[in-house]
């Protein structure tokens, strides 16, 4: 049977997933305690209400749960030209000395990130911007100039030997999404992490992940779930809204992603019921198996997963879940590897098939985003009785938002 594929993607109408989302509906500021926020559990197509702090009862006992333990940075920071205008600028990504963020963060004298730039008319090619700062006592000099100026490629240096995560934390401020539409205070330097965040690296944070305490993870070690963590660095790409009319022509932002040999394994011995929490960790689960697609079908070694790249395959020609894990885990080996870092720009949309995730927790998604679409993917046309539920029941809405548990439709637990 032909793979039709790109006529179903075509056929998409990413007018029907939009939905009406009242400006008082997004939560501006977390719950306190975390746990105390709403939780939405949808199986096989019934809905029904709890609180996070009950979600370990509503998880099989034999349910492996995947975290991203990236950490937000401080990647916003300002700079004041001579004329008095302001300068913003955004971390994205680091092009040298290293492109991989964990080896970025520990960066002495100089560096060169692609940013986004606020303002940049008033910024030339050829201004030097400077700025000083005050770490551990000794007053270091900051300067950012233009590498590349129609990339957005900026050179940072300081004259100090501390490293550039300490720069950072000296000089910039969390980021928040721009839907909260308020600046940043001083509480969501806390509130806006995890409490496993431990991998500085993200502009964005895992927010399915928020509502995690340490009283909810004693519950789930008492039931005898397992846990297990990935690193995908949160880009700005994640609010990127879809402007055109086909889905196949929507730009993704390659984000990075960091696995370890242990993942794999942990991965291998619960592959029936692995629930990533948050769309972040559910693209880096499904990206690592479509890796070891590469690799089982002797394609490349290289982890980097185009936007479209798991679309196009017959079934009968794939591997297992559980054979991509083993090709994944043989090539660690003979590369003698503990980790992997990878590139993903997977985009999932109706008519993709999930690989290695049975469920997802994760929040309220922007109208017309691709996180709905990915939503979608996964609970299918169930996705509007989801939502209108959730504003019935005065659920709030994006990063600070409530939760919900979503089983996958064609593939619920027993």
């Amino acid at each position: 049977m032909k793979n039709n594929w790109l006529e179903q993607a075509e056929s998409i109408r990413l007018e029907s997933y939009f939905y009406d989302l009242p400006d008082e509906r997004i939560a501006r500021y977390p719950l306190d305690p975390r746990d105390s926020s709403k939780l939405l559990v949808y199986k096989d197509g019934g809905i029904v209400h709890k609180r996070f702090k009950d979600l370990t009862e509503n998880l099989p006992a034999d349910t492996l749960l995947v975290f991203n333990n990236t950490r937000v940075i401080p990647a916003r920071a300002y700079f004041q030209k001579q004329t008095g205008a302001t300068i913003e600028i955004l971390l994205l990504h680091p092009e040298q000395p290293t492109q991989v963020i964990n080896d970025a963060m520990l960066v002495q004298h100089t560096c060169v990130w692609e940013c986004m730039i606020g303002n940049k008319k008033r910024w030339k090619k050829s201004d030097i911007l400077t700025t000083n700062i005050e770490l551990g006592g000794e007053a270091v000099k900051l300067s950012v100039e233009y590498v590349d100026y129609d990339k957005n490629h900026i050179r940072l240096s300081w004259n100090s030997e501390a490293v550039f995560l300490d720069i950072v934390k000296a000089l910039g401020e969390i980021p928040l999404p721009p839907y909260l539409n308020r600046n940043t205070e001083e509480t969501d330097k806390t509130t806006y992490q995890t409490v496993y965040a431990d991998q500085d690296g993200a502009v964005a944070a895992p927010t399915a992940g928020l509502h995690f305490t340490e009283n909810v993870f004693r519950q789930l070690k008492n039931k005898g779930i397992n846990t297990a963590f990935l690193t995908l660095h949160v880009g700005a790409g994640t609010f990127q809204p879809i402007k055109v009319s086909s889905v196949t022509e929507h730009r993704m932002h390659s984000e990075q992603v960091v696995f370890t040999r242990q993942l794999i394994e942990n991965l291998l011995r619960s592959v029936k019921t692995i629930v990533p929490v948050g769309t972040t960790s559910l693209r880096s689960l499904e990206s690592l198996y479509w890796f070891g697609v590469k690799l089982f079908r002797s394609e490349t070694t290289e982890f980097q997963i185009e936007k479209l790249y798991p679309y196009p395959f017959e079934e009968t020609d794939l591997p297992s879940a559980e054979q991509s894990l083993l090709a994944i885990a043989k090539f660690m080996d003979k590369e003698k590897l503990d980790h992997i870092v990878g590139e993903t720009e997977i985009f999932i949309f109706p008519g993709y098939k999930f690989r290695l995730c049975k469920g997802l927790i994760t929040n309220y998604h922007q109208p017309g985003s691709t996180l709905i679409l990915l939503v979608a993917a996964l609970v299918g046309e169930d996705w509007t009785s989801i939502y209108d539920e959730a504003l019935n029941k005065d659920y709030r809405f994006l990063s600070y938002g409530d939760s919900s548990l979503l089983w996958n439709k064609d593939n619920p637990p027993a």
